[in-house]
């Protein structure tokens, strides 16, 4: 399907909504000028639009299978990673020792970005191997660093995560996996995991997954989990994938939507692995990929929305249908008003998501070249955001682009119903959304709230310097953020975990409507309110920022009308 790199919009927001300068400005980042930013863009918007988006139909057409214990991938997949690899997106933000370009994560994420919205199948791919380089860059021994990161960042060699079992689910602590020493410093992983996104393909010459076990002397829950490196094929001498490793693919799942991204039930027995990081502490290394995943996966959702949403545009300009309600009209269906929402609603939304999501990414640069511990607390607000509303708006997004195509979005051959089904399991794995807001309200409050009271304060401020100038858009959200931050203040103070809980969804949604209304007032100021991102801005301050004040009302509400309804009430 056509597909464009939102290159304005990376612009706009890297120089003035969540600006890169900051992190340019920094020891770390000082080689990542403005030329190279244009430079790497440019490029990977145009592998993305020539090479990855005339993939997006192939793989949903030609799903993965498996032929006799071996994954056979989509027409074009191998091409399609071979272009990712070479190009050097997969090691862009990975250490230069080791092959990577040591570029910052708010780059990163404009190619997560695009592709995700040309190909969102096969992105997952590559999005596995940089969480994976995270973790081993982080935690893994010298020795397991220089055997499998050149290989990884390269692209010769794909990663994955093992995480779910078919027992545990979220509960991660549940798991049965074992790990036995073999005394020569490796392990024996033996166990079966399940939902593992591309677990095998046929175009690397080895995969590598990041197993969670238990050791012999392991403790029961999360405490007594370890993290091991296992690899298809047992490197040799010479660092080369050596004997094939005793695990296998027991079967593919058969899904809802990406149909070109194998997702696999994992068996292993016995399997040669490595422990990464120190034993029993597997979760704080997992962690550390899995949060890596979650802005990426966030990023998922907005890159599918751009596309979903050029895709209806496109629709409707071309498709006429009753007359035109408007002088001067253009006689298609984006002359009606229902139509007009729809859209404006699907770029209104997917931009408030990107630049989000490009928060949550500058802070984790800036944390990373200056080690401060706002930076720090910074980036573990808003990666439970960034997370769950890119990806709530990248399902709600795709679904309208259904709507707009009326009839035929419902046929399969316009592509806007793949969209949709592909997305939606975004807002499932690297941890539901659910479990987003529940760290939101919980983990991530347990500083009282210093850390959301700081976003605040500059979110206020913004809008405070602008009440002159722009006061129809400035004023609420101002007003808006006022009323967040009295719900962070009450719910700091609740002491009811679980009353917390009950309200953390529409709570995490009704900060992220706040933070997309300051960052399209940032928009505004930029280019003026009469601009094309000023009328934007309006649309999303006066339709869209409201349903923050009832989402908050519902954080507030507790759990008692939750509990007040028995199982027995809810099946009458």
């Amino acid at each position: 399907m056509p597909y464009h790199a939102p290159l304005t919009d990376f612009d706009l927001i890297l120089r003035h909504v969540v600006p890169l300068a900051p992190v340019q400005a920094t020891d770390r980042f000082a080689e990542a000028t403005e030329d190279m930013r244009q430079a790497i863009l440019t490029e990977a918007g145009r592998m993305c639009e020539e090479r990855l988006a005339p993939l997006q139909r192939q793989g949903d057409l030609h799903p993965a299978h498996l032929d006799n214990g071996v994954v056979r991938t989509s027409p074009g997949f191998a091409d399609g990673f071979r272009a990712i690899a070479e190009g050097g997106w997969i090691g862009m933000s990975a250490d230069p020792e080791y092959g990577g370009m040591g570029l910052p994560m708010m780059l990163a994420t404009a190619v997560n970005d695009m592709l995700s919205g040309s190909c969102l199948a096969i992105q997952l791919a590559p999005l596995m191997g940089q969480g994976q380089i995270e973790a081993l860059e982080n935690h893994a021994s010298d020795e397991i660093k220089a055997r499998f990161l050149p290989k990884l960042i390269s692209g010769e060699w794909a990663g994955t995560m093992n995480l779910t079992e078919p027992q545990a689910g979220s509960d991660v602590g549940a798991l049965r996996t074992k790990a036995e020493p073999l005394g020569d410093g490796s392990y024996a992983i033996t166990g079966q995991k399940i939902y593992i996104s591309w677990a095998d393909n046929d175009f690397t010459e080895n995969v590598c997954h990041l197993v969670l076990a238990r050791l012999p002397d392991a403790r029961p829950g999360t405490k007594g989990i370890s993290l091991f490196i296992v690899p298809r094929h047992i490197p040799d001498a010479d660092g080369n994938p050596g004997e094939r490793n005793d695990l296998r693919v027991v079967s593919l799942e058969h899904k809802m939507g990406l149909h070109g991204s194998p997702t696999a039930v994992m068996e292993y027995s016995g399997a040669k692995g490595w422990l990464v990081g120190e034993p029993h502490d597997g979760m704080r290394a997992m962690f550390t990929m899995m949060n890596n995943a979650r802005l990426g996966v966030g990023v998922q959702g907005i890159g599918v929305a751009e596309a979903a949403t050029q895709a209806a545009l496109s629709y409707a300009m071309e498709r006429k249908q009753g007359r035109s309600p408007i002088q001067n009209g253009t006689g298609t269906i984006i002359d009606h008003a229902d139509v007009r929402r729809m859209l404006a609603t699907m770029r209104a939304d997917t931009f408030a998501a990107r630049a989000i999501a490009f928060a949550c990414a500058q802070a984790i640069d800036l944390a990373h070249a200056t080690g401060d511990a706002g930076w720090e607390a910074r980036a573990a607000l808003l990666t439970p955001i960034a997370k769950a509303f890119g990806t709530e708006t990248g399902i709600r997004v795709a679904e309208l682009g259904v709507q707009v195509h009326g009839g035929m979005g419902y046929i399969e051959e316009t592509g806007a119903a793949q969209y949709s089904r592909d997305v939606r399991v975004t807002a499932i794995y690297e941890g539901t959304n659910g479990i987003q807001a529940m760290d939101l309200v919980g983990r991530k409050m347990m500083d009282g709230g210093e850390a959301m009271a700081a976003l605040l304060d500059e979110v206020e401020s913004h809008a405070e310097g602008l009440r002159g100038s722009l006061p129809a858009l400035a004023e609420p959200v101002w007003q808006a953020s006022e009323t967040l931050r009295e719900t962070v203040e009450s719910l700091a103070e609740q002491g009811d975990l679980n009353a917390r809980f009950a309200g953390a969804v529409p709570f995490l949604m009704g900060f992220a409507r706040v933070l997309g209304g300051h960052y399209h007032l940032k928009a505004a100021e930029s280019e003026g309110a009469d601009s094309a991102r000023g009328r934007l801005a309006r649309f999303y301050i006066e339709r869209l920022l409201p349903e923050h004040a009832s989402l908050l009302a519902q954080a507030s509400a507790g759990a008692e009308a939750l509990y007040a309804l028995s199982p027995e009430d809810l099946g009458a």
